[in-house]
């Protein structure tokens, strides 16, 4: 998810998305209420919570960010 205030990303997994996106957008989450409005930009699918967790993780470091920095690039570039 995107922060619409502050440009900024989360990321996170869940076994629901739109109840988790709904979550977000209701200031349910203590991690993003303050950086509302947000919208869903991307979001990839797992069949295990061991490869989801294993996956945000990876995307939480610096090499993950630029993945998706790199796989977002015509969003990002407008």
């Amino acid at each position: 998810m995107q922060s619409e205030r502050d440009q900024n990303f989360y990321t996170g997994y869940t076994s629901d998305l739109r109840k988790r996106v709904q979550y977000h957008k209701a200031g349910k989450v203590n991690s993003t209420k303050d950086r509302r409005p947000l919208k869903l930009v991307y979001f990839e699918g797992c069949l295990n919570q061991q490869d989801a967790t294993k996956r945000e993780k990876y995307l939480k470091t610096a090499w993950g960010k630029r993945y998706i920095k790199n796989r977002m690039e015509n969003y990002l570039t407008g």
